[in-house]
């Protein structure tokens, strides 16, 4: 992997990370791809509406679209703008776990002008809780970002790692430190008859039920590329 050759910039600190912030965002509105710190694990980023660059994140991974990324949002309120009918369970869930490592996966609202990969109709929605990359969000809006590694490796859970592994591939690198929490998030599937755990991570089972009724998850099904949910469950974000 060849030495990064794009900007790693300190996002630490709310009250100087702003010029860091602002080059993120020009680099996401340029169509190209970024680093930053979550509250699981470092994240790859880009512009959701914007093909080339969703395409570009895949590609920086070496994954394919059979394995589209989750969305960070930065706001409750924009769940409603990227799905349709969310059950009243997600909902609950949705209310007691963000911001934070919990990942829902939902039927997309069907006029959004994106594509994310061989989603099924679905979209696998998260608000992080990290100051930096919430900062971020409410200056982009919607990002698909995955995991901060090449495919098949470990997830980067500091800056300098991510770096290794991606390369010059990526525009601007955003430091926020060691990730905080270093466990992906967990992943509940909403687009069935039930809710459905794809994969435990952050949030426990026990947590999940004790807000709405969450059926546990079913071995190896993650690995069906037939199931709606099977990209968001192999993402390691």
């Amino acid at each position: 992997m060849s030495v990064p050759v794009h900007p790693v910039l300190d996002a630490t600190d709310p009250q100087s990370w702003g010029p860091a912030i602002d080059e993120a965002v020009n680099a996401i509105s340029r169509g190209g791809v970024v680093v930053l710190p979550t509250d699981t694990v470092y994240g790859i980023g880009a512009d959701a509406f914007d093909e080339a660059a969703v395409a570009a994140l895949l590609a920086a991974k070496g994954r394919g679209r059979q394995m589209p990324p989750p969305v960070l949002v930065g706001e409750v309120a924009t769940l409603d703008g990227l799905a349709i009918d969310v059950p009243d369970d997600a909902r609950k869930l949705v209310e007691a776990f963000w911001p934070g490592g919990f990942t829902i996966i939902l039927r997309a609202q069907p006029s959004l002008q994106w594509d994310l990969g061989d989603t099924g109709g679905t979209v696998a929605l998260r608000m992080p809780d990290h100051p930096a990359a919430l900062a971020l969000l409410k200056r982009t809006g919607p990002l698909a970002v995955s995991s901060a590694n090449k495919s098949g490796s470990p997830a980067a859970l500091d800056v300098a790692d991510a770096a290794r592994q991606l390369g010059d591939a990526v525009a601007v690198y955003l430091d926020g430190g060691e990730a905080p929490g270093g466990v992906a998030s967990t992943i509940v599937d909403a687009t069935g008859e039930g809710l459905r755990v794809v994969r435990e991570g952050a949030v426990s089972l026990e947590a999940l039920r004790e807000v709405a009724d969450v059926d546990g998850p079913e071995v190896s099904r993650e690995d069906d590329p037939s199931d709606p949910s099977a990209g968001a469950a192999e993402d390691d974000e």
